[in-house]
C-alpha cells in the first residue's frame, strides 16, 4: 500500500507542476480518516481529460465522456477524474452530460458526505465542502444535499447507503433513511448485475445480518431477494428452534459465520431454509410443525433466485448443493464408512461443515454430527478419502464382462468395498468380483 500511495502522490505532483489542482477523493480519504488502509486511490483534478492524457500518454480514456481517465503509473492504475457537475439523469443511473467545474461543485454532486471529502496529496490537508468530517466523527451516513434528488439521480445509491452503513457500522441519517424507504422502487431501474454486486459486499461483511435487516426495513429486499420476506413470522418447532422464526434463525446464523467466508457460503446460509415457508405444515394431534422436503424445495428455489440475480454457474451449483445437503448431516453417524467418505469428499463439504456448525449453534446447540465428522477427518487423514479405484471398465472387459449399464454400479460396489477397507489390492477386487458374479 505504501507503493500505491507513493505512485498516487507522484501523479498528483505531476499535475501540480503543470498548474492543476489535484486531490485524493472519496473513499480513500474517508478510510484514511478512519485509520483504515484504503483499497485504492481516486484522484480529482482541475485538468481536463485531454490535459491528463497529454501528461500521461499511456493512459486509458475509460470514461472520458464523464471526465475519467485511467492513469497507469509504476505498474498500478488510478482513476483521475476532472472536477465536474452532472447534467440530468434520464435512467436513474448516469448523467446525460457533464460540465467541468470546481472542487466545491464536484463535491456537491457526490452521494454521501463521508464520500465527498478531498485531501491534498502533497500537504495531507483535508478539504471538506459538505461537512463530511463531522458525519465521520458522529458515524452517520447522510446524502449530500437533497437525498431525494441524490437517489433519483442514481438509484444504486440506495444499495450503497446500506452497504456503507453495514461496512462502517454507521447509522443512516433520518432524512436520508426516509428517502431510501420512500424510493426503494427506483431500484427497478438498475441492472440486476449492479444490485448483485452491492448485495455481495453486504453479505461478505461480518455485519451481514445488520445489512440484511436494513435491506428488509428499507424495502430494498423486494427488488433483490423478496423470498426472504416469507421467512419472517414462519414459526418453527420450539423443541428444535427455541430461538424463534426462520428469519431470526437465519440472521443468527449469518452473525455466527467465522473468518472470511466465501460468497457461496454466505448465500447458502441466507437461503438454506428458503424452502421452509412453502413446506410448512402443522399437525394439531402431535402439536408439531414440520417442513418435509424443505431442503430439496429450497435448492430449487435457490437456483431460481440465483439465476434471476445472474450469479455464475459455479456459484449457483455450489450454493444449491449446500442447500440441498444441509439436512443430510443428521444421518452421518448411521452411514457406512464408504458413504461417509463420499460425503466428505464432495467439493462443498468444508463449507457445509461451517453451515452445519452455525445451523446447530443458532438453534438446538447439538454438535454430535459435527464432532463425529471432525473425528472422521482425523481418522481418514493418512490417505486420500477416495483412492484410485482398484478396477476400471477396461479391467472388467478384460475379465470377460460385456460393456453395458451394469458397469457403473458394479465398479461403484467394488469401490465401496475398497472404501470400507475390505479390499486393498487389485487381486482381492478380482476375487471379490468372481465370488459375487
Amino acid at each position: 500500500m505504501h507503493n500505491f500511495l507513493k505512485a498516487a502522490q507522484k501523479i498528483a505532483h505531476t499535475l501540480h507542476l503543470e498548474g492543476h489542482t489535484c486531490y485524493f477523493a472519496g473513499g480513500c480519504v474517508r478510510d484514511t480518516l478512519l485509520n483504515k488502509t484504503p483499497n485504492d486511490f481516486d484522484l480529482a483534478t482541475s485538468a481536463t481529460p485531454k490535459q491528463v492524457l497529454k501528461l500521461f500518454p499511456k493512459s486509458d480514456p475509460i470514461g472520458a465522456h464523464f471526465g475519467v481517465i485511467l492513469v497507469r503509473a509504476h505498474g498500478l492504475s488510478f482513476e483521475v477524474a476532472t472536477f465536474r457537475t452532472d447534467g440530468t439523469y434520464s435512467d436513474n443511473r448516469r448523467p446525460t452530460s457533464v460540465t467541468y467545474s470546481s472542487p466545491q461543485e464536484d463535491a456537491a454532486r457526490r452521494d454521501f458526505t463521508v464520500n465527498g471529502l478531498f485531501q491534498d496529496p502533497l500537504t495531507n490537508e483535508i478539504i471538506d465542502f459538505v461537512n463530511g468530517t463531522v458525519d465521520l466523527e458522529q458515524k452517520i451516513i447522510r446524502a449530500i444535499g437533497n437525498p431525494l434528488e441524490r437517489f433519483q439521480e442514481d438509484a444504486l445509491r440506495l444499495m450503497r447507503a446500506i452497504r456503507f452503513a453495514t461496512k462502517l457500522n454507521f447509522e443512516i441519517e433520518p432524512a436520508t433513511w426516509t428517502a431510501i424507504c420512500e424510493n426503494a422502487h427506483l431500484l427497478e431501474h438498475i441492472a440486476i448485475e449492479r444490485i448483485q454486486a452491492e448485495f455481495n459486499q453486504i453479505l461478505l461483511h461480518k455485519a451481514r445480518a445488520r445489512g440484511l435487516d436494513l435491506m428488509i426495513k428499507s424495502g430494498l429486499i423486494r427488488y433483490c431477494v423478496p423470498e426472504v420476506l416469507d421467512l419472517i413470522g414462519c414459526e418453527q418447532p420450539p423443541q428444535f428452534h427455541p430461538e424463534g422464526d426462520v428469519y431470526v434463525h437465519t440472521k443468527i446464523m449469518l452473525n455466527m459465520i467465522s473468518g472470511e467466508p466465501t460468497l457461496e457460503l454466505c448465500l447458502a446460509v441466507l437461503l438454506h431454509d428458503i424452502g421452509k415457508p412453502a413446506t410448512y405444515s402443522y399437525n394439531p394431534a402431535e402439536d408439531r410443525i414440520r417442513f418435509s422436503g424443505h431442503d430439496q424445495v429450497g435448492a430449487e428455489m435457490a437456483e431460481v433466485i440465483l439465476r434471476r440475480l445472474k450469479y455464475s454457474n459455479k456459484t449457483i451449483e455450489e450454493v444449491c448443493a449446500m442447500v440441498k445437503n444441509h439436512m443430510n448431516f443428521m444421518n452421518v453417524r448411521f452411514m457406512k464408512t464408504s458413504k461417509v467418505k463420499r460425503f466428505m469428499a464432495r467439493p462443498t463439504y468444508q463449507q457445509e461443515m461451517e453451515l452445519h456448525r452455525v445451523d446447530c449453534g443458532s438453534s438446538n446447540g447439538i454438535t454430535e454430527n459435527y464432532d463425529f465428522l471432525r473425528a472422521k477427518e482425523e481418522e481418514f487423514a493418512a490417505e486420500p478419502l477416495i483412492p484410485k479405484p482398484l478396477l476400471s471398465g477396461k479391467d472388467l472387459i478384460a475379465l470377460g464382462y460385456k460393456p453395458g449399464p451394469e458397469f457403473k454400479p458394479l465398479l461403484e460396489a467394488i469401490q465401496n468395498e475398497q472404501l470400507e477397507g475390505k479390499l486393498t489390492t487389485r487381486e482381492q477386487a478380482i476375487s471379490w468380483l468372481a465370488d459375487k458374479h
